[in-house]
């Protein structure tokens, strides 16, 4: 079974993470004005070993020229960073860095167990991704403010470079986030210093929601959403546990004085003066010893702590015996200095922010308007009508703000593709503001498509979603506006033109998105993206100057608003509809609940979010060990039937893909059956078969999920019709043996009525040629093309 694994793994199919998908290009010469050309501000991106970056946690020139010569572990990281900046020296002309993923971020779970305080995220060491080179903001140390251009617009100095962790989308935190800051500072340290002062959240990758915490211009610490016990956590820095510790009524630990290096070591009990009570294992706590402070993470209860104490006291406590030898491990220490750090004194307020950066939001609207004019005034688009695409998000309402300025002698409409699954507040939003504005509104609404589906196809996952297709896509190509414009149509094909509030920094994958694109699923639509090179940080500075109206949701602990239970929502997220709008929560976990029923799963895979994907990425397999939770769907015995989910989907990682949902072939009878296509894999613990031809991939999951890529999109209806015509020959085998006879080296045989056909089939397609079903495939399967498309 493990050999099976790793043959399974070796080919590639363990997913990597986002980051390999994507890339950043420079920024319009506006943006590189602001950037400033000291490398030396840039901070290493190795940061292997802990869930903080250390460097970022010591960002102020202070805390620079504070750290002790006692860290000598940081010399290979200085070496490392050396290389990362003279690497991005020689990229910086492309506008993206390539960077391996294996030192970025391995952000480790808090557990109480030392295996996994020393885990490292799992992604391949080989895995290449590209890094967004606007990765930074500046930071006002005068008026203690963020900007989002080099000089501050109130007092007039130079800012100094923060740099961000990709895709360096930073935000500001949110009334919900804020209270959620709170509790877990109060539950952990008893304290929150923070007050009312501004809060930015950085996304990081994570298990789940996964923020950087920047205050004041550095980072305090990381707070995150824990899939194992479904809860928040929060991580200090090294600087916020300095902070932290001034304030601290819990969570403390006192070591005798050592006289050796404690970064990254274990500290047994005897070396312990106190260790607070109210401490539990898998706990980050505050350490001091002696002139040194910052924070670490107990292995122990606090109240087990005196029970440990029995041992012998050692006459020389600098011997590395009493920290990692004799004696119970405590805790271990993450890091530690004699480093000082405190807050501003300067507690501005969002207002100030937004008169600190007036003059960049004016530059940043202005380049956008110039952009949304220089595409629609080309003479082949000049008559072309012009829509937003308006979901009701906060880029969306960017970008309908900045057309209305862009259109002072053209028509503008907007349109909204209303899922059937979107939050209630989302519908009541978009036509409010569109009324309000006296904004022209078209809405498509998808109606009950997913219902009706959902019961063919089972819940949408992040790597299969199916639900985009049958509710959004559809729907788009069916808009009136096509249909009217289509007589419009020049040379270049396209009927009308469609201003859209996609950005690069939203993720990896989304890093490579033009001005203006043309829509693979709406042939005649050009999507024309304004915004593509804004943060977030800019999109709501934006917002607030401009002092837009914008959807509720984001105040309630949303991040981006779309489908209420979209698979590619944070788990964080989906936990708050269980709030808001308890009855649509518990209607769509009961079925939830009766679909891992039917499939042999328990409610725990449900509860954990497993089922948002079909295929599980390493953290989630981890997580399931971890938590004692069969991810393995039990079969399900039924009528042939194979259901295509509409349209050919563009890859994230490149080609193009065709989703389908099979009924009534079990997974070990497709991986018997599967050389017939190409070279096979049977992975039976992770329940997934994989199938490599000339041309592409086939994916059949244990659950019914067929998936088919190739590099254009030609090559993949082939592909997936032949995998489709074989599926039925299979599913519909009488038995009668020709297929056997006419393979002219033996491949082919049956078990019983099941055909199976070996590893030493040479696919010469006689097999196919002879059997009565494949003869007659477009009749047992006549709307295969209607269901594709084509």
């Amino acid at each position: 079974m493990q050999q099976k694994k790793e043959k399974f793994q070796s080919l590639g199919l363990q997913k990597t993470d986002r980051g390999n998908q994507g890339t950043k290009k420079a920024r319009t010469s506006d943006k590189r004005s602001f950037q400033i050309t000291d490398k030396k501000a840039f901070r290493t991106s190795d940061n292997k070993t802990s869930g903080i970056s250390d460097n970022k946690a010591s960002q102020t020139s202070d805390n620079k020229a504070s750290q002790t010569s006692d860290n000598k572990t940081s010399r290979a990281s200085d070496k490392r960073d050396s290389q990362t900046q003279q690497s991005r020296v020689r990229n910086k002309s492309t506008g993206f860095k390539e960077k391996s993923s294996k030192g970025k971020h391995a952000f480790n779970k808090s557990v109480g167990s030392e295996k996994n305080f020393d885990s490292i995220s799992s992604r391949k060491n080989n895995s290449q991704r590209f890094e967004y080179e606007d990765d930074q903001i500046f930071w006002c140390e005068k008026c203690n403010l963020p900007l989002i251009g080099e000089e501050c617009g109130r007092c007039g100095s130079r800012g100094k470079v923060l740099k961000l962790s990709q895709p360096a989308d930073v935000r500001f935190c949110s009334p919900y986030e804020r209270e959620v800051l709170d509790r877990q500072l109060h539950s952990a340290f008893g304290c929150n210093p923070l007050g009312e002062r501004l809060i930015l959240l950085n996304k990081i990758p994570g298990e789940d929601k996964t923020d950087e915490v920047l205050v004041d211009g550095f980072i305090f610490g990381i707070l995150r959403f824990e899939l194992s016990k479904m809860d928040y956590s929060f991580e200090p820095s090294l600087q916020g546990a300095k902070i932290l510790l001034k304030h601290v009524q819990g969570r403390t630990a006192r070591l005798k004085k050592i006289n050796r290096h404690l970064n990254g070591k274990n500290i047994s009990a005897e070396s312990i003066e106190t260790f607070d009570s109210n401490i539990k294992a898998g706990d980050f706590l505050l350490v001091t010893a002696g002139s040194l402070t910052g924070y670490g993470i107990s292995y122990i209860e606090g109240a087990d702590f005196p029970n440990l104490k029995t041992l012998p006291e050692h006459e020389d406590l600098t011997e590395l015996g009493s920290l990692t030898g004799a004696g119970t491990k405590v805790l271990r220490i993450r890091k530690v200095d004699s480093s000082e750090a405190s807050l501003h004194p300067e507690t501005p307020d969002l207002t100030a922010c937004i008169e600190a950066n007036k003059k960049h939001l004016q530059t940043l609207g202005k380049n956008a308007i110039n952009t949304i004019r220089g595409i629609i005034s080309r003479k082949e688009y000049k008559t072309l009508p012009v829509y937003v695409s308006f979901s009701g998000g906060k880029d969306s309402l960017v970008a309908l703000d900045l057309a209305q300025a862009s259109l002072k002698q053209r028509e503008l409409k907007a349109f909204f593709l209303n899922t059937g699954i979107e939050f209630p507040e989302t519908v009541e939003f978009v036509r409010n503001f569109c009324r309000e504005k006296e904004i022209s509104l078209t809405e498509a609404n998808a109606g009950s498509a997913f219902r009706e589906q959902v019961g063919k196809f089972g819940p949408p996952a992040k790597d299969f979603r199916w639900c985009c297709k049958v509710c959004k896509l559809a729907s788009a190509g069916d808009f009136e506006t096509e249909k009217g414009a289509s007589s419009q149509k020049g040379v270049t094909g396209v009927a009308y033109l469609t201003i859209d509030g996609k950005r690069k920094h939203e993720s990896f994958s989304r890093a490579r998105i033009a001005a203006s694109e043309t829509n693979p699923f709406v042939p005649a639509q050009l999507n024309i993206f304004p915004i593509r090179d804004w943060k977030a940080i800019e999109v709501w500075l934006y917002i607030h100057w401009r002092q837009l109206s914008y959807s509720p949701l984001y105040d309630l602990g949303f991040e981006r608003v779309g489908c209420w239970l979209c698979p590619s929502a944070l788990t964080a997220e989906y936990e708050r509809v269980k709030d808001l709008h308890p009855e649509m929560y518990a209607k769509w976990n009961a079925f939830l609940l009766e679909w891992a029923k039917s499939r042999g799963l328990s409610e725990k895979f449900i509860e954990h979010g497993f089922w948002r994907w079909k295929e599980l990425p390493p953290k989630m397999l981890k997580l399931a060990e971890e938590l004692g939770i069969s991810v393995l769907a039990r079969e399900k015995t039924e009528d042939f039937e194979i259901e295509v989910v509409s349209g050919i989907s563009p890859c994230r990682a490149g080609g193009y893909s065709i989703e389908a949902a099979v009924k009534g072939i079990r997974e070990q009878e497709a991986a018997g059956f599967g050389n017939v296509l190409g070279n096979t894999v049977y992975a039976e613990d992770l329940g997934m078969l994989l199938v490599k031809t000339a041309t592409g991939t086939v994916k059949f999951f244990s659950n019914g999920n067929l998936l088919a890529s190739s590099e254009t999109k030609e090559k993949a209806i082939l592909l997936f019709k032949e995998a489709a015509k074989q599926f039925t020959r299979l599913s519909r085998c009488t038995g009668c043996g020709i297929c056997v006879k006419a393979c002219p080296v033996g491949a082919a045989s049956l078990e019983g009525k099941t055909p199976h056909v070996s590893e030493a089939c040479i696919r010469c397609g006689k097999c196919t040629e002879s059997c009565v079903v494949t003869r007659y495939f477009n009749k047992l399967v006549p709307d295969l093309n209607q269901k594709l498309k084509v």
